[in-house]
């Protein structure tokens, strides 16, 4: 038994059901937010037996880290060099696995597990997150809601922890009731027919794509989705402000701003940020203005853009990727979580784009949703992964498949991942193949390299296999020959995302 604990969660939480938002998101400046981290650093120094030991491993005394400036010393953690390093419990406060009481779970490069460990002190940091959008987006707080999980349950981490989060915003007083048919289309139908008429609107949160497959079978089975006020939470995935305005469109949306949001979440920290109103204007203005998006962004893709609390998941940037720290059941420092992007303190953001005719807090018909939270972009994993239906493929996952026989005498090895969308902007995941010398296109192997893809994705991968719909789990595979100069240019490091 833990004896202290019950208390020390009471005062958590009645902290969190008596606090409101605009309390929880009070104005801060930047060296409120370094002054938080560098409080966590010593924090974790002093309790984390793993850190402890990385710390003595670099060389590295906790006490000589007194300022902001000797925090950004501070060697980067990642899953390779400090959390596989270490047994799990030591990566717990206090070498204490029990003090956590939740386990999610992802898929590694090579479908190796990584565990993730939790508590209800960490659910309540994320869900302040949710409360945002549900509030300032939904209008949640004055309006009978129906939160529909439509992210699969079991150990992953996205099912669960988000209806986790919702629940605690019912017991905040929210009048919100959860339901979670996970992500069967069918049983989500069922209950949205069963129950929407109890409620004033409707949230279905899940990946983009699946949600997109949900809404456009419902329409084929003449769910009347207009008649539900349907509002719609997203994670996972980077998608256009095209496939917003669709999918918006399709449910009768008329704010875009407000109908809808995305998290920035990972499996290794819960929710880091979240879209609000102010966030979703700013990039759908980008959107329209691809010239301003590129010198504000560096690239011409439209990266997600989201605001977020430095006090709770503090942000870095080293060499183009995000660093991030944050508490949670296995506390991080300085974490490579290894996405591409980088971050926009509010006031310098608001004046980039006046200086381009831009006011997005004039747009914004509510006056909800605005917060001075800095802004962070991501663009996506730097390492090579594709994000489809929310689960991370890895090229590991289809060369194992290109290395079965007969397929390995037809191919070289090399190979392109892609996920495009059709003329419906539903998205598809698309593999060009490299054919060995000599070998000519055939339809048959296209076919039975297609198939072999598939099973060791769905063999390797927990989540591919759990989170995409069988019916989308197929790859569309086009074979090149050698040397083919768009994808497999000669003499040039080969690429295997795209």
């Amino acid at each position: 038994m833990h004896p202290t604990r019950p208390q020390e969660l009471l005062q958590i939480y009645q902290a969190f059901l008596t606090t409101p938002l605009e309390a929880l998101l009070q104005p801060f400046s930047q060296t409120d937010a370094e002054i938080a981290v560098l409080k966590l650093f010593h924090q974790v120094a002093a309790s984390v037996p793993a850190y402890q030991a990385f710390l003595q491993a670099q060389g590295i005394d906790p006490t000589h880290i007194r300022t902001f400036a000797d925090f950004q010393t501070l060697p980067l953690t990642t899953k390779d060099n400090y959390l596989r390093q270490y047994e799990r419990s030591q990566l717990c406060r206090d070498g204490e696995i029990t003090s956590c009481d939740m386990v999610a779970v992802s898929s590694g490069s090579t479908g190796q597990p990584s565990f993730w460990l939790r508590s209800l002190r960490d659910e309540l940091q994320i869900a302040t997150r949710f409360e945002q959008i549900f509030q300032d987006s939904f209008a949640a707080d004055r309006r009978r809601t129906l939160a529909v999980i439509c992210f699969a349950l079991g150990t992953w981490v996205g099912g669960m922890y988000t209806a986790d989060c919702c629940r605690h915003l019912a017991s905040k007083g929210y009048p919100l009731t959860v339901v979670t048919p996970g992500n069967n289309k069918t049983e989500i139908f069922r209950v949205v027919q069963a129950l929407a008429a109890d409620f004033e609107q409707v949230v279905l949160l899940g990946y983009p794509p699946f949600l997109k497959d949900v809404i456009d079978d419902g329409i084929a089975q003449n769910i009347p989705w207009h008649q539900y006020n349907v509002k719609w939470v997203m994670a996972g995935e980077v998608f256009s402000e095209a496939w917003r305005s669709l999918v918006g469109n399709r449910l009768g949306s008329t704010q875009f701003c407000y109908d809808s949001a995305s998290l920035y979440g990972t499996a290794d920290a819960g929710v880091l940020g979240n879209e609000t109103p102010l966030s979703i204007a700013i990039r759908r203005w980008l959107a329209e203005h691809p010239d301003v998006a590129r010198s504000l962004f560096g690239e011409s893709r439209l990266p997600t853009l989201v605001q977020y609390d430095p006090t709770s998941r503090f942000f870095e940037v080293q060499d183009g990727t995000l660093l991030f720290s944050g508490d949670n059941g296995m506390p991080l420092i300085r974490y490579h979580i290894a996405d591409n992007g980088g971050i926009l303190p509010y006031e310098t953001l608001l004046q980039f784009l006046a200086e381009h005719g831009f006011n997005p807090l004039a747009t914004l018909s509510h006056g909800r949703g605005v917060h001075p939270l800095p802004f962070v972009y991501v663009f996506g994993r730097s390492h090579f992964t594709v994000s489809y239906f929310g689960a991370n493929i890895y090229p590991e996952n289809i060369t194992v498949a290109l290395e079965q026989p007969p397929i390995a005498d037809w191919v070289t090895g090399k190979f392109v991942i892609q996920v495009k969308e059709d003329v419906d902007r539903n998205s598809f995941l698309a593999i060009v193949v490299e054919l060995a010398p000599g070998m000519e296109v055939d339809p048959q192997k296209q076919a039975a390299i297609a198939a072999a893809i598939r099973q060791q994705i769905c063999r390797l991968n927990s989540e591919f296999a759990n989170y995409v719909p069988a019916d989308r789990q197929m790859p569309l595979v086009t074979l090149y020959e050698t040397g083919e100069p768009n994808y497999f240019p000669i003499g040039v490091k080969h690429r295997y995302t795209r």
